[in-house]
């Protein structure tokens, strides 16, 4: 197996192309109590457990365990509908608090699409809560978001959700809405009541970057690179942080990529003057079936699944590439940095978990 090489980036730019998706947002907030982060986890009303025995069929052999994890409600670690997927963290955002994202998207089998939620976790009181993604209309309905939403980066008040074969969906922590129905199957707005499956809050997206060049590109995982060497990768970069995405694949022959845009302070991508981002570097990965990837300090860490049997594995990649055990089903990753830890979550039922390994 080798390590990372260079690869070219024209095919992962990006282009703004928010639409009407701003005047959506508008609109719902003329309709709709606007409310803070701080009041969703408030308000959460789901209890996570820390350490708790799902770990022990997520960790399969993997030895040692973990350093730390923790587990779903019952009802969110069983469910056959929805699965987690995308993770991040406040560390990421660069703002203070104990709190994880997790992306779930929506696997139907008889009930109709709908979409993706956020589970926002707060580990000082072991409380979460889902908030439902949707897009909002210039008339102000709303509709839910069909998508893997396989991996989520939070910069700043910015949510980037990874579109598989577009881009980045852009959601932001500012726009949180309560709606003020309470239909469980239903979503939208009927005269003034708006419902939305049943969950009390939604998140509108409010821009999109989508891909500008010829070449196809997928976005499967999404992360944070804070520096400081995410100008070239060698450890000299601009400090101001990168926003990470790449590709999952499962034979050889499709080489997967990974690549790094460069952020403003305020946690947007940033574009030359015709609205473009452009990548700041781009990577060949060693191997296939990688589900996440993060950059911190010139080392890359990859997270490879093995399916839903056998224990997944972690490739922690420099000038060579390492080996270290993983559970089974790992996702995308994100990183406490203050705690010098790698973070990610298992998607399959029964056996889901938040859980962070030494770096």
């Amino acid at each position: 197996m080798s390590a990372m090489t260079a690869t070219a980036v024209e095919s992962f730019e990006l282009r703004r192309s928010d639409g009407d998706l701003a005047a959506g947002v508008q609109a719902l907030g003329k309709h709709l109590k606007r409310v803070p982060l701080t009041t969703v986890l408030a308000q959460a009303n789901r209890v996570a457990t820390r350490k708790g025995a799902t770990g022990a069929g997520a960790f399969g052999t993997m030895k040692p365990k973990p350093v730390d994890w923790y587990c779903f409600d019952a009802d969110d670690n069983e469910v056959t509908d929805w699965y987690p997927q995308g993770l991040s963290s406040a560390s990421d955002a660069g703002i203070s608090g104990n709190v994880f994202v997790v992306s779930w998207y929506f696997k139907p089998t008889t009930k109709p699409e709908r979409g993706v939620r956020l589970s926002f976790l707060n580990t000082a009181t072991l409380r979460y809560r889902h908030v439902l993604l949707v897009t909002a209309s210039p008339g102000g309905d709303i509709s839910p978001i069909n998508i893997h939403a396989g991996g989520i980066a939070w910069c700043g008040g910015l949510l980037y959700v990874a579109d598989t074969d577009r881009g980045l969906r852009v959601f932001d922590t500012r726009d949180i809405f309560e709606v003020n129905g309470a239909g469980k199957t239903t979503v939208g707005r009927r005269g003034g009541v708006y419902d939305a499956f049943g969950y009390r809050y939604v998140m509108p997206q409010s821009a999109a970057w989508t891909t500008a060049g010829g070449a196809r590109a997928r976005f499967s995982f999404a992360a944070v690179d804070r520096g400081p060497g995410t100008g070239t990768g060698t450890g000299t970069g601009t400090g101001t942080g990168a926003l990470i995405s790449g590709e999952y694949v499962e034979t050889p022959e499709e080489s997967g990529r990974v690549v790094r845009w460069p952020m403003n302070p305020d946690g947007s991508l940033r574009a030359d003057a015709a609205g473009v981002a452009r990548p700041l570097d781009a990577y060949r990965l060693p191997d296939v079936r990688i589900q996440g990837a993060l950059s911190r300090n010139g080392t890359w860490y990859l997270s490879q699944a093995a399916g839903s049997a056998r224990n997944g594995t972690l490739l922690v990649v420099g000038d060579t590439v390492a080996r270290r055990p993983y559970p089974v089903g790992p996702e995308d990753l994100t990183c406490l940095r203050d705690r010098n830890t790698l973070w990610s979550v298992t998607e399959f039922a029964g056996r889901r978990v938040v859980y962070g390994v030494a770096m």
